[in-house]
């Protein structure tokens, strides 16, 4: 348990210290970031034709309500503990592999779901919409990522030693 703790928290420091370097945050995140938005435009366009994304921007053309996908509203530091959680625990790169791409597609999905959510509750109510941008979605996600991680562990037949049942 030390071993994964101490390399999860190393993991997490290294890999939160490579998203914030300019190089990676222009070359990566951004284009990520606009794609995100392309894609919830055009998720949105199924049942709003006035949705249109530009950059990292969706907006209404009818109320102009628009919302800003931002760094920590793509998914990518949701991936990022994932990531360092998954490289962390002993286990195949077959597996570790099948975690990060399966993962990925469970937190983006969510994550579409929530800045879709977000952009009909901004336009509904700006109360509703400031709490679950800020708390609700939030945690939400984080379930998410650990659900993500269970369902792994749970995959891969990881079982607790009966040394660590009979000593709890």
């Amino acid at each position: 348990m030390l071993r994964f703790s101490s390399l999860f928290l190393i993991l997490l420091v290294v890999l939160f210290g490579i998203e914030l370097t300019n190089v990676v945050y222009e070359g990566v995140i951004l284009p990520f970031t606009s794609g995100v938005a392309s894609v919830s435009a055009y998720i949105l366009t199924a049942f709003d034709a006035d949705v249109i994304s530009h950059s990292n921007v969706l907006r209404s053309s009818k109320s102009g309500f628009s919302v800003s996908i931002e760094s920590g509203c793509n998914g990518v530091e949701a991936m990022i503990i994932l990531i360092a959680a998954v490289v962390s625990f002993p286990s195949t790169l077959v597996q570790k592999l099948m975690a990060i791409i399966g993962g990925f597609i469970a937190i983006q999905t969510f994550n579409l779901m929530r800045i879709i959510s977000l952009f009909y509750l901004g336009q509904w109510n700006m109360e509703m919409f400031e709490w679950a941008h800020l708390y609700l979605w939030p945690a939400l996600i984080i379930v998410d990522v650990l659900l993500v991680f269970f369902v792994w562990l749970r995959l891969i037949n990881v079982s607790v030693p009966e040394e660590e049942v009979k000593s709890a």
